[in-house]
Parts: C-alpha cells; structure tokens; sequence
C-alpha cells in the first residue's frame, strides 16, 4: 500500500501579467498553471482545488465566515521496508525444548539519545551563580 504526504497551498488571488496575455482569464489561468508548475517541478502531484470555510474575527466580539480556494497536491512518500520488532523471537527454537521452557535472554534497555538537530537544539549553559546575601 502506497502511503502520501499531502501540501495545500493558497490558490492565486488575481491573474499575472504576462505579455500575449489580454483577458483576465488568461491572465488567472496563468498564474494557476504557474503554481501547478512550481509544485509539480518539486514533485508534488495535482489533485484538486478546494473552496473552505474559515471562521475569523470581525471587530472586538464579532466573527465572520469566510471562504479560501485552495490547492490540494499529494507525493508518495517513501517506502519504508518493515522490519521484525523481536530478532529473539524470529530465531529457531532449539529441538526438544517447548516454546514456553526456551530460555531466551533478556533483550537489552535502550536509551534514547537525541539526534543530530536534537543536540543542536539544547544549549550548553553553565548553572547560574548562587550569591547569599545576609542583612544584618
């Protein structure tokens, strides 16, 4: 089964001048078909476009609906092979042993430890200095 990432984006507000181009639907078309383009180019699939409600704020108490288009692409992301969660358990039983006597170690406790970005992201600050201030 083929899995998906999906990207929406804003579909264009108003048409792009280009030369050639007179009408405002040429114009519109364009710049549709330059988005599609765009997208395309980074490998992303058209699927269709989309018209959504969105509730905003209007004034200090009051809301509003309004409707956006948007453009929906997709891309197959990639195939990841599955792999046994339990080598232990994938092993042969030895013979004349029954499954529930077969001694098998105790897999070892994993620690987790932070990627690349993760170890990137936590500073190295050394602890505040502790000053005691007496009033006497």
């Amino acid at each position: 089964m083929t899995a998906y990432d999906y990207r929406v984006v804003p579909a264009p507000k108003r048409g792009v001048k280009e030369r050639g181009l007179k009408t405002s639907e040429d114009r519109y078309a364009h710049a549709l078909q330059s988005t599609i383009n765009e997208m395309a180019a980074k490998g992303w699939e058209y699927q269709r476009a989309e018209t959504l409600p969105c509730e905003e704020r209007q004034g200090f108490r009051g809301r509003s609906t309004v409707y956006h288009s948007v453009l929906v692409f997709r891309r197959a992301t990639a195939q990841v092979t599955p792999v046994a969660a339990d080598p232990i358990a994938a092993q042969p039983q030895p013979q004349g042993l029954s499954a529930s006597r077969a001694e098998t170690p105790a897999p070892a406790p994993t620690r987790a430890v932070p990627g690349a970005r993760e170890a990137q992201e936590i500073p190295d600050r050394p602890a505040p200095a502790v000053t005691a201030s007496r009033d006497d």
